[in-house]
C-alpha cells in the first residue's frame, strides 16, 4: 500500500474505469452470488421463528428440558446463525473477493486507470496488463 504522505487523488475518470474494468464486475458477481441467497435465507429463516411463535405456540412452548423450550432455543439458535453466516462471509471474502479487491486496490494506487496510462508501474518496476 501506498504512504498516504506520497499519494496523490483519483480523479473520476480513473473511478470510472475502475467500475468498468472486467475485475470489479467479477468482484460485484462474487460478492452478490454470496450476499443475495445468504439474506434470502437468513430473513426466510427469520420469518419462520416469527411466524411460529405468533402461529404455532404450542409447538414453540413445548418443554425440551426443564423450564427451556423449543422457542427458546430457536431464539437462540438466531444468534447461532449470525455468527456462522458472519464466519462463511469472512471464508468467501478471504478466498473469492479480497484478492480482487486488493490487486484493484494496488491498480488504483499506481494510477493503472488513468486515461492514456500504458500498463507499466515505475515506483515498482512491473507491468501490469
Amino acid at each position: 500500500m501506498t504512504d498516504p504522505t506520497e499519494r496523490r487523488l483519483l480523479t473520476p475518470e480513473e473511478y470510472r474505469a475502475a467500475q468498468d474494468s472486467p475485475e470489479f464486475v467479477e468482484l460485484k458477481k462474487r460478492f452478490r452470488s454470496f450476499a443475495f441467497p445468504m439474506t434470502v435465507a437468513f430473513l426466510a429463516w427469520y420469518l419462520l421463528y416469527v411466524l411460529l411463535s405468533t402461529y404455532a405456540v404450542d409447538f414453540m412452548s413445548t418443554k425440551v428440558f426443564g423450564d427451556v423450550n423449543v422457542g427458546i432455543l430457536l431464539g437462540l439458535a438466531q444468534f447461532v446463525t449470525t455468527f456462522v453466516i458472519t464466519h462463511l462471509y469472512v471464508a468467501h471474502a478471504n478466498r473469492r473477493t479480497d484478492p480482487i479487491a486488493d490487486e484493484m486496490r494496488e491498480r488504483l494506487e499506481a494510477h493503472d486507470f488513468a486515461p492514456g496510462h500504458t500498463g507499466t508501474d515505475t515506483t515498482r518496476g512491473a507491468t501490469r496488463g
